[in-house]
């Protein structure tokens, strides 16, 4: 059985799906997977061993440039390949017109969330068949019913397996390093800095590495000035999403804020403690073994706010508190 995915964005999304497709592989003997996805992200799909294809699309970087990707021809083969394979059903995961528009260029029967399940209703007019899908619970929960529904299994009562190797992703005989995640979107997401430099020099008066790694110059500035004078805490170069992959697999133990690095992190079954502020780990949140969740308490906490700060009451000592419980815990399974 062939099945086409169309699962674009964003990178937490994208690792939110893995555990399906694990369900899927193990219930249907055979079946195989390409992905639609976007072009940043589309290391992550082939590191699932049900992924056959992975077919980049450039939905943000056309909607920017559209005239230039009508000349340049990228549309246009984007479209070919699609209708270029059989497959024998399509499944949108993403629940969005932009992800539903796409399935109009294959040639196989839709699946999808029906108009009270999906995050834009009319996405589901695109569908010809269309599931109810409760949504309070876990977005990665929700997947996998979704894709067990539209496949016609059960789903697995087991513990999500996201099918990823994290020994085969890390890079052998690296020393133990802690990994801080500080860079996120929202301005009211972020952990405070000094918060953060706090936490570096408490973990390194306990004799551990920290690596800090960086996305854009903002996140580089605010790096190099938490590692200033910590000869323990290192700023990484400019890595890419399977170079800091190789990071995330490596380390003993990451602190993150809401960002999907701490997604991928969740995946690889790294340790980790997620910092909550404006938004409520309970739909969205690192999802796996060995996962805490820390969560803001002040008056902006959960409210969605992306500009309010709201983690006064989550400081420093508390973090670096619950990191050396869990480092105690993960050398003891």
């Amino acid at each position: 059985m062939r099945v086409l995915l169309v699962k674009t964005s964003s990178l937490g999304d994208v690792v939110h799906t893995l555990p399906a497709l694990t369900d899927a592989q193990q219930s249907i003997p055979g079946i195989e997977f390409d992905w639609v996805v976007e072009e940043g992200f589309a290391e992550i799909p082939a590191w699932h061993p049900a992924v056959s294809q992975v077919i980049p699309v450039a939905i943000r970087r056309w909607r920017r440039h559209p005239f230039q990707a009508l000349r340049s021809g990228e549309w246009s083969r984007f479209k070919s390949r699609l209708s270029e394979t059989r497959y024998d059903l399509v499944i949108d995961a993403q629940g969005l017109v932009k992800s539903a528009w796409l399935t109009r260029y294959v040639k196989a029967p839709v699946a999808g969330l029906d108009r009270e399940s999906a995050r834009e209703p009319l996405a589901s007019r695109f569908y010809d068949r269309r599931y109810a899908i409760a949504r309070d619970q876990h977005a990665l929960e929700r997947v996998r019913q979704l894709f067990a529904q539209s496949l016609g299994y059960s789903v697995p009562e087991t513990v999500a397996d996201y099918g990823l190797d994290r020994n085969q992703l890390a890079t052998p005989g690296d020393q133990p390093y802690l990994l801080f995640l500080h860079g996120t979107t929202w301005a009211s997401k972020h952990w405070p800095e000094d918060y953060w430099r706090e936490l570096a020099e408490r973990m390194s008066e306990f004799g551990w590495s920290i690596r800090l790694p960086w996305g854009n110059a903002d996140e580089k500035a605010r790096a190099e000035r938490i590692a200033e004078g910590l000869s323990s805490v290192s700023v990484l170069p400019k890595l890419n999403l399977g170079g800091i992959a190789k990071v995330v697999a490596g380390a003993r133990a990451c602190v993150a804020v809401d960002t999907g690095l701490g997604h991928l992190a969740a995946a690889l079954d790294v340790p980790s403690i997620s910092l909550y502020g404006p938004t409520l780990p309970g739909r969205v949140g690192a999802y796996g073994r060995s996962q805490i969740h820390l969560c803001a308490s002040g008056p902006n906490a959960g409210k969605g706010d992306r500009h309010k700060p709201c983690f006064d009451d989550l400081p420093a000592e508390r973090v670096a508190s619950e990191l050396k419980a869990l480092l105690r815990s993960s050398e003891t399974t």
